[in-house]
């Protein structure tokens, strides 16, 4: 039964509303598509259980982790390290000395130190049959040390096999020696001419290995191995990255309950590599921890001894000068002196001497300040006074201008975040020369205060003859100069007093152990299981995208269903590439297909023993309406009925080419005047078959096809033939064929097979269940039988009963399931 309108029950809106609609989602479709490729599920479970048993039994490589625990005292302010004040800055809280020292652990000028003093861009691992294991430096018997002034080839697995007396050989790739090679001095690539495979060698320890594009020497490890290998594999890599595969394994947290302490992670494929490397990372960060507290006072007693050895010199020469007026002016022995006054003067000239020496070290600070070479500051206890703030304003400035720098490869000079950091430096100097203009405008008042003090008492001194009072300013000179010496020197002592006693405020709690904890990973259950189940969902997401964006038609049932227009026959897939298969394949199932169309569409219309006009329309181009519509008119043709073809798709001819037919003038022609009926009807191989062609491409195809005369000439044509065939232009793309329907008495609307959109259907739908549109009727084109998207036809494949059956065969899936049917049946 051909499926049609219900006729019986008159529909409401959302009913028609319904029509021409198809499901997002069709969950029966998709289960059917699962069950229908079962065999790739269980396909894809037995190759996931194959690999995740493959990589646990060779390729998992087992993950250790080590820990090191340290605490961290903040009780000393100084350049070099941040202080409480910055979180002002940042907005940052907690304890802002242990994030510096987590940015140092993190850092790549510490960890690239300890790449190069460890030499830890070389890697030691042994291979059995196929797994790899990693070594850590002392399991190796011997040492690979490199020339570091010949550039060398990395990534190249260099095998040391033990020959016994101290011997190995060396062996190398088959292939995979290249031209491009690192230099460990520049830390950079340098291009070699190509040489040949260097041939495998066997070397002492201590012996050199030359080659193009290695140079190295093994060294005894002075720490006897605990085990025996039997090969040694040695990879080389660069130092950068060597660096991002430490810091990249390295996790720093803090106590929960005392922030001060922190607790170093690092995870390997060796836990005595990973234990030595935290030891020495940690032991190293307290050196530099402590060097960088002493640098202050280093440079403070470097500066300091400058100066003493600048007034040393001075000292000396007022001395000769004092010794010079005492022998040979005889004026050791004044009379009648003023000793209060002169003693006065000696504590005032004293007090100015250390003030004037302070200036001078302020000034030293302010001009570091103004060059921004941190790295040079002196203590501010070498120029007399010990602020916090102002500490605090310098450490700010040199983190700000770090920041700067960071941030200059990011963003633009005239960013908001660039504006906002120069306005924190800004505000650092600021508040840094602020401290500084304090101390100045203190030491200049003093000064002056002195100055006066020293002018009243000279005042009791002009009494004195000429020689005496230049013997007194001598002494005085020489007594003002030993004051500064003095006070220097007092300074240079508490410097090297606190450079004595410094010690490094990093404290190790819990250094990293070997204590046979067990690998942290892989886990190889967890991965086994991920494997089979990713594995599993690949054919389960490929089939549910495919559902879910499959928009073209691919059922014929789902296409009834959404559309309730009647169908009147499936046409199979044409293998050809000419058109004319009724003609030329006349036993074929396609053949069979269009005759059986020709008897359906009695269903159409109303037999009144008139000639028919019968329009085939499409929603695009290329999904084959013109190839049903020169088929059908062939099969009605062959059976006795006068037929005639028309092409009206004037925008696009096509039919002349499979009739070759000259298409030099056509239907457009006549509905313009241009000829006559007579010239544009031409005849073809079957007798009763004619055709007229479109003719050349019009102006104005729709004003044609619309005119009376295209209406007459249908009408005169009805005299003439039984059938009038028309190809018409696709609905979708132009509204010709909606009003050349008003005029026909069947309407043959070509759905294509996987080709079809579903939503080009809801207009053609919505008008005829409007009943914009009488006897229309669909044709389902390019089925593919083979794919079973059954609806009852394509009957017949594998049977021998169409010509296309002798040359059949099924697909081997299609075997495979067919076999496993038959099994499940017998039992």
């Amino acid at each position: 039964m051909i499926p049609g309108k219900d006729t019986t029950v008159e529909k409401n809106d959302s009913q028609k509303e319904k029509y021409g609609s198809f499901s997002l989602f069709d969950i029966e479709h998709f289960l059917r598509r699962i069950l229908k490729n079962w065999y790739w599920f269980v396909f894809m479970l037995l190759i996931g259980y194959v690999i995740s048993w493959v990589y646990s039994k060779y390729y998992a490589q087992n993950v250790y982790s080590s820990n090191l625990s340290l605490s961290v005292s903040n009780n000393t302010s100084n350049y070099f390290t941040p202080n409480q004040s910055i979180n002002f800055i940042w907005a940052q809280t907690g304890n802002q000395d242990g994030i510096y020292l987590k940015k140092m652990l993190l850092s790549r000028s510490h960890n690239e130190f300890l790449v190069k003093e460890l030499d830890l861009f070389v890697n030691y691992s042994t291979k059995g049959a196929i797994k790899s294991t990693f070594l850590d430096k002392d399991d190796s018997p011997v040492f690979l040390q490199i020339d570091k002034k010949h550039a060398q080839q990395i990534n190249y697995p260099i095998t040391l096999m033990p020959k016994g007396n101290g011997t190995y050989e060396v062996v190398l790739p088959e292939e995979g020696q290249s031209t491009n090679l690192y230099s460990y001095e520049s830390e950079g690539y340098q291009s070699v001419n190509a040489y040949e495979r260097p041939a495998n060698k066997v070397i002492k320890v201590g012996e050199w290995y030359n080659s193009p594009n290695l140079r190295f020497k093994l060294v005894q490890n002075p720490v006897k191995a605990k085990i025996t290998l039997d090969k040694i594999i040695v990879n080389l890599t660069s130092v950068n990255q060597a660096v991002n595969d430490i810091v990249s394994s390295i996790s720093v947290d803090f106590d929960k309950e005392i922030n001060s302490i922190m607790i170093i992670g690092k995870t390997g494929y060796n836990l005595n590599s990973t234990v030595s490397f935290l030891n020495k990372s940690v032991a190293e960060l307290q050196k530099k921890r402590l060097i960088d507290k002493n640098t202050v006072d280093k440079n403070t007693e470097s500066y300091l001894q400058g100066n003493l050895d600048d007034i040393r010199k001075r000292l000396d020469s007022s001395a000769a000068v004092l010794n010079y007026l005492k022998t040979s002016e005889k004026l050791y022995d004044i009379k009648d002196r003023d000793e209060k006054s002169l003693s006065k003067i000696k504590d005032l000239e004293a007090k100015k001497a250390d003030l004037e020496s302070k200036l001078n070290s302020l000034n030293t600070i302010r001009r570091t300040l103004e060059t921004q070479n941190f790295d040079k500051m002196i203590s501010t206890n070498a120029a007399g006074f010990e602020d916090g703030l102002f500490t605090a304003s310098v450490s700010e400035l040199k983190a700000l201008y770090l920041k700067k720098r960071e941030m200059a490869s990011i963003y633009k000079p005239n960013s908001e975040p660039m504006l906002e950091i120069n306005r924190l430096i800004n505000d650092a100097k600021l508040s840094s020369s602020n401290s500084l203009k304090n101390y100045y405008t203190g030491y200049y008042t003093e000064i002056n205060k002195i100055n006066q003090q020293v002018s009243d008492a000279n005042s009791d001194l002009l009494s004195y003859p000429e020689k005496q009072r230049k013997y007194l300013d001598a002494e005085r000179g020489y007594n003002m100069i030993e004051a500064t010496y003095n006070s220097l020197l007092g300074r240079q002592n508490e410097t090297q007093m606190r450079m004595a006693t410094n010690q490094s405020d990093i404290t190790v709690i819990d250094p990293a152990k070997n204590v046979g904890q067990g690998p942290i990973g892989p886990n190889v259950k967890g991965t086994k299981a991920a494997i089979m189940g990713g594995l599993l969902v690949l054919p389960l997401l490929f089939i549910l995208i495919g559902t879910v964006l499959d928009n073209r038609i691919r059922n014929i049932k789902e296409l009834l269903n959404a559309t309730r227009i009647p169908l009147l026959g499936v046409i199979g897939n044409n293998s050809n590439e000419n058109m004319l298969t009724v003609l030329e394949q006349p036993k074929s199932s396609v053949s069979e297909s269009f005759r059986g169309i020709r008897a359906n569409m009695r269903f159409l219309s109303v037999e009144n023993g008139k000639s028919k006009i019968i329009l085939v329309t499409s929603s695009i181009g290329g999904e084959g309406k013109t190839y049903v519509s020169i088929n059908l008119a062939s099969v009605l043709g062959l059976s006795d009925k006068k037929t005639i073809l028309l092409g009206m798709d004037l925008r696009k001819p096509k039919i002349f080419g499979d009739f070759k037919i000259d298409n030099k003038y056509g239907i457009s022609n006549y509905l313009t005047g241009e000829v006559s009926i007579d010239q544009i009807i031409n005849k073809t191989n079957i007798p009763n078959l004619d055709v007229a062609t479109s003719g050349p491409i019009p102006p104005n195809p729709s004003e044609l096809l619309m005119s009376d005369k295209n209406i007459k000439f249908l009408e005169e044509l009805k005299n003439i033939y039984d059938f009038i065939i028309i190809d018409s232009p696709p609905v979708g793309l132009v509204a010709d064929s909606y009003e050349l329907m008003k005029y026909s008495d069947a309407n043959l609307y070509v759905v294509r097979h996987e080709y079809t959109e579903k939503y080009m259907l809801k207009m053609i739908t919505e008008k005829y269940h409007n009943n914009e549109i009488e006897h229309l009727g669909l044709v389902y084109n390019d089925y593919d039988a083979k794919q079973g998207y059954g609806y009852g036809y394509g009957y017949g494949y594998g049977y021998g009963y169409f010509d296309e059956d002798k040359n059949y065969k099924e697909p081997l899936l299609i075997r495979i399931r067919n076999k496993v049917r038959t099994v499940f049946n017998k039992k």
